[in-house]
């Protein structure tokens, strides 16, 4: 007799709301305001563009960046061997465009529900 799980399949916009509400536990309150800042700049500049921003700058962007590429190489197959930040940035420039719009829009998906979640984690403090 097959075993039933007594947990029903999460669907995927579950699974983002509880990635996002898992990795933004100990965000300060700097690094909620960088999560909320990040899909605009996506919209307006692009991801790419974006990482790269992150990573530049560092400090309360790079765990909220972190978590994004944790997410999508999560998701996507061409990013899950791409560990770190050079690698990851590699394989999005090797991707071809309906892959990198895919990878964008997952990306702004993922980050409604971190600005959301981190938000309210933080002001629950």
């Amino acid at each position: 007799m097959p075993s039933q799980s007594t947990h029903p399949k999460l669907t995927l916009e579950q699974q983002r709301a509880q990635h996002a509400w898992e990795r933004c536990a100990d965000y300060s309150k700097t690094q909620v305001n960088a999560a909320k800042g990040l899909p605009a700049l996506i919209m307006n500049s692009g991801l790419m563009q974006v990482l790269a921003f992150c990573n530049d700058k560092g400090g309360d962007y790079e765990p909220v960046s972190r978590d994004l590429r944790e997410w999508l190489a999560g998701r996507f197959p061409g990013l899950r061997n791409a560990g770190s930040f050079e690698a990851f940035m590699t394989a999005l420039m090797q991707s071809d465009p309906r892959e990198y719009q895919q990878i964008t829009a997952e990306a702004l998906a993922w980050l409604k529900w971190l600005r959301l979640m981190s938000a309210a984690r933080k002001g629950a403090q």
